[in-house]
């Protein structure tokens, strides 16, 4: 497979870099960390000027009509430069699905003004004590009108800036799976900050009997599974391209400092446990970007990518732990020094790790689907034989 990108593609690359390393400095991030919602309006003004926080969206909601190979590109930029602008929560969890699956009302409502970055949307994957929300504990119950929809969501990206949030529940009693469009100002929600490894920036959403009207409803009760396993996907590779912006450039900074500090008359680059350490990381890195371009392509093609997508993030979780831990260790004291700008990616790479599932995760979900796939194989050559 070829994975080279066209010259579109580079300088759509280039302009997201320019952009995001020019207003993301090291002094603007300490300002923002300061901050109590640890987010950057201005950068995020910027982005959504250049048309990059729309760039995976179609453009008969105002994107720019690329796809989600274009999405994932700036999604690593803003992971090389661990900028503080929700785009993976607005633009892929939340304007993305609205405008694949949603009315012309919803997208007009909420799809239209995220893609320029009016609107901050988010979607809510997790629940407390379920880290996969498998089996969701969230419902909804049919009323006169509409829905009420009741449950805990833990760890939502971006939540108390959101002004919408995706919430998937069961839908009465039954398997049917709804993806409610719910607005946060609406009675009986309540979102608080959630303090974890990225600080502030994500929420614990409570629904005590919230109400929801019909027209809130992404799709129907009876595609809204496809419709939730659809976005995990696609939320989960926008995660793995974070991941790997933020592991190429941990390793960028350690190539560069290794080859600056000196130890014994000579940089500590040229010492042989430091050149093995790096270059295990520098493989580690080309292993997430070689099986991120494979699931963000299969998606893009609107090829089944369910194994791809979780080999994938196997190699963010486990070769992003690796790749976190190499940079800190190079680095000596210095890594984990809070005036050294290193311990941001360190923080990242954990959070990316365990968002939507850690390693272990990965291997479990992906060594279920080989034994059911083995399984229907010796089922079909069985039947073979006896015919």
């Amino acid at each position: 497979m070829d994975f080279s990108l066209s010259e579109e593609q580079g300088d759509l690359r280039a302009l997201a870099r320019e952009i995001l390393e020019d207003k993301v400095t090291d002094v603007r991030l300490r300002e923002v960390e300061a901050a109590e919602d640890r987010f950057d309006p201005e950068t995020w003004r910027v982005l959504g000027e250049a048309n990059l926080l729309g760039i995976g969206l179609p453009e008969e909601v105002g994107g720019s009509g690329y796809g989600f190979i274009e999405q994932c590109l700036v999604l690593e930029e803003v992971g090389r430069t661990v900028a503080p602008v929700p785009v993976w929560a607005s633009c892929v969890l939340g304007a993305l699905p609205v405008a694949t699956f949603g009315t012309a009302e919803q997208k007009a409502t909420w799809a239209t003004p995220a893609a320029t970055g009016q609107r901050i949307l988010t979607a809510a994957l997790t629940e407390p004590d379920n880290p996969h929300s498998i089996p969701l504990r969230t419902r909804a119950e049919r009323t006169d009108a509409g829905w009420t929809v009741t449950g805990v969501k833990t760890r939502v990206p971006a939540g108390p800036l959101a002004s919408a949030v995706l919430v998937p529940a069961v839908v009465e009693s039954g398997p049917a799976i709804g993806v409610f469009i719910v607005d946060t100002a609406a009675p009986g929600v309540t979102m608080q900050r959630q303090r974890t490894t990225d600080k502030d920036s994500e929420g614990h959403l409570e629904l005590d009997g919230v109400t929801v009207r019909d027209d809130q409803l992404l799709g129907s009760v009876d595609d809204g599974g496809e419709i939730l396993d659809w976005l995990l996907e696609r939320a989960t590779v926008g995660l793995c391209a974070m991941q790997l912006g933020v592991c190429s450039r941990a390793l960028e900074m350690t190539a560069q400092y290794a080859t600056t500090r000196v130890a014994f008359g000579r940089p500590i680059a040229t010492f042989q446990a430091v050149g093995q350490r790096a270059a295990d990381a520098y493989i580690d890195v080309e292993g997430i970007r070689l099986s991120l371009w494979q699931a963000a392509w299969r998606l893009s093609e609107g090829l089944p990518a369910r194994t791809e997508v979780e080999t994938a993030k196997f190699w963010a979780a486990d070769a992003g732990h690796r790749v976190g831990h190499a940079a800190v260790h190079l680095h000596g004291g210095v890594g984990i020094d809070y005036d050294y700008p290193l311990h941001r990616y360190f923080l990242a790479t954990k959070q990316n790790e365990l968002t939507l599932g850690g390693a272990t995760d990965q291997l479990l979900r992906i060594g279920d689907e080989l034994a059911t796939s083995a399984a229907s194989t010796s089922a079909d050559r069985g039947g073979d034989i006896a015919r």
